[in-house]
């Protein structure tokens, strides 16, 4: 059973943001810092990465656990209410990530996807890998 009305739980949902998110403002605002220039939410990239290095060919996700299925197979036995909606979507969320990811491999991208609780307690990490990653593509 939900605890919160249907009211609430509506606003609470209609609070989630599907850009421009802690995680990707954080991780935006560290590589800017470092000097690296990028676009958000690029429309010309298939997907709309939430950072692209078009130079480099480099697209960077940054992905919400819930909604993008982290540890889906534990994770899904948590949703107890509205199970017939959540579970189909989360799983096709899931395949539409696989499929982005093949298409922008086959076009020769390099995708980096990241969990935002990643971003959060391991930032220097994540901008290791990024900064990598271009130094890699720059030779």
């Amino acid at each position: 059973m939900d605890r919160l009305t249907p009211e609430q739980r509506r606003k609470t949902m209609q609070a989630i943001k599907s850009t421009a998110t802690k995680g990707e403002v954080r991780l935006a605002k560290a590589l800017w810092k470092l000097g690296h220039r990028y676009r958000k939410n690029n429309k010309k990239v298939f997907g709309r990465p939430d950072l692209t290095f078009a130079k480099y060919k480099i697209a960077i996700f940054v992905d919400s656990e819930f909604f993008h299925g982290k540890d889906w197979g534990t994770e899904q036995l948590r949703i107890k209410t509205n199970r017939e909606y959540w579970i189909p979507k989360i799983e096709r969320n899931i395949q539409r990530d696989e499929e982005v990811n093949a298409f922008l491999i086959s076009e020769n991208w390099t995708v980096l996807r990241f969990w935002s609780k990643e971003i959060e307690k391991n930032l220097e990490v994540c901008l290791a890998k990024i900064e990598g990653t271009i130094m890699l593509l720059s030779i």
